[in-house]
């Protein structure tokens, strides 16, 4: 029985053996569609050429024989377009691996585009907090960054998008400074030209003592309304001035420069959705972050996560290159006892296995290309430990918590973290 795990590399395979045949084309397309089906496309000069369109059914023929059910009828696997771009009709594509002038694209039911990696922002160094699993103490973990940041003087933008399970505003802001509106009410509002109106009342002001600010910017307003109607419509494209699609994503990323720009940030600040949904995709490749926090705790559901989309990037071919140093482990919960050498010990050891096969092979002797030994304590596998405390876990009286912080107490719980901040945020304005 062939299940869908199966479709690309038989389809590889089938297209290995008929090299000679795809070598006669200039571009083919294997399209796996919305059902899982696949079927190939090729250029409109391969219907009128002299044996060639009826090699090109034979290797059809062959392929869907072997992937069914996953395969159209032979009368109706292959298409025929002016250009592999307009076979795509925007969806990503990549190369197979192995196979010349061959690429495959993936028809999603969302927008979730885990391969496309925007470039690194030029502004503000964007950090996002981002994890598999809740419960990891990453939203914490991130209020007390951004209050750590702006006790250096930084000007801190921080963005909830969290947008499924909203909570980090009632971290850092009392009730009295919650705004009117959030980035919830944005991405609704801008579908009809009306999200500029919002900008200057979606988001509140810290009022925890700092010589810099925080600015952050809610899930959703004050008053959460019709909350669950206007999630829905989050993910909507908008069709722009010049009558191009533009994503959500892309529409988030617009929001995202103006607010940069709006409040003149030091750093960014960004709580991701924890799993692998169309929001922490936008949030890990397409907002131009200059670092991604990989939240992780002991245990195997953690690393089945994380390897499920390394596994993706990797089949990508090229795609885990650019994304891979942007990458940085934080175990969360660490315990704060005699169990935690033993507990970072285990945590790195699985983090490398996930990174291992992302680092570039160097011969004996050589230090160029990007590599790492399993105990380099420098290394985005090497875990930035936060230690689990009782005076922080939990976010319903973090806001609270916050307003009697003890700076040594803070260094003692998130100090690795924030020391890589300070670094990450200094080189990442120095780009």
């Amino acid at each position: 029985m062939i299940t869908f795990d199966r479709i690309l590399p038989i389809t590889t395979d089938v297209l290995l053996t008929h090299r000679e045949v795809i070598a006669k084309l200039e571009w083919l397309l294997v399209n796996r569609d919305l059902n899982g089906r696949v079927r190939l496309i090729v250029p409109e000069s391969a219907a009128s050429a002299v044996g060639l369109r009826e090699q090109i059914e034979a290797v059809y023929g062959e392929l869907a024989e072997r992937i069914k059910p996953h395969a159209h009828s032979p009368g109706s696997g292959i298409l025929y377009e002016t250009s592999r771009e307009d076979a795509c009709q925007g969806a990503s594509a990549f190369p197979l691996d192995g196979v010349d002038k061959a690429w495959f694209v993936d028809r999603l039911a969302t927008e979730s585009r885990w391969e496309s990696i925007a470039d690194v922002s030029p502004g503000a160094p964007r950090i996002v907090f981002f994890s598999i699993k809740g419960g990891v103490g990453r939203s914490t973990t991130l209020a007390a960054s951004a209050w750590s940041l702006a006790m250096q003087g930084k000007r801190v933008l921080v963005l909830d998008l969290d947008l499924e399970s909203p909570g980090l505003s009632s971290a850092l802001l009392p009730p009295e400074r919650q705004p009117e509106y959030g980035i919830t009410d944005w991405l609704v509002e801008d579908l009809v030209d009306n999200g500029d109106s919002l900008l200057a009342d979606i988001y509140g002001t810290s009022d925890l003592p700092t010589s810099g600010s925080i600015h952050l910017v809610p899930a959703h307003g004050r008053e959460i309304g019709e909350y669950v109607s206007k999630l829905g419509r989050c993910w909507m494209p908008k069709r722009n001035d010049r009558g191009t699609l533009e994503s959500w994503s892309m529409r988030l990323k617009r929001l995202v420069d103006r607010l940069e720009v709006r409040h003149r940030a030091d750093v960014i600040l960004i709580d991701s959705r924890a799993g692998i949904d169309e929001v922490a995709a936008a949030c890990v490749t397409d907002l131009g972050a200059h670092t991604v926090l990989m939240f992780a705790i002991q245990g195997q559901q953690t690393w089945t996560g994380y390897r499920a989309l390394f596994s993706y990037w990797r089949q990508r071919r090229d795609v885990i290159t650019k994304i891979r140093d942007r990458l940085q482990l934080v175990a969360g919960l660490v315990p704060d006892d005699e169990r935690r050498l033993e507990y970072l010990t285990a945590l790195r050891s699985d983090s490398y296995a996930l990174f291992e096969d992302t680092y570039d092979e160097v011969k004996p002797g050589e230090i160029s290309g990007w590599n790492f030994e399993e105990d380099d304590d420098v290394a985005p596998h090497s875990p930035l430990a936060v230690r689990w405390n009782r005076g922080w876990y939990g976010m319903m009286s973090l806001q609270q918590r916050m307003v009697h912080v003890d700076q040594a107490e803070v260094k003692a719980v998130f100090g690795m973290l924030l020391d890589f901040l300070e670094r990450a945020v200094g080189q990442g304005r120095s780009m």
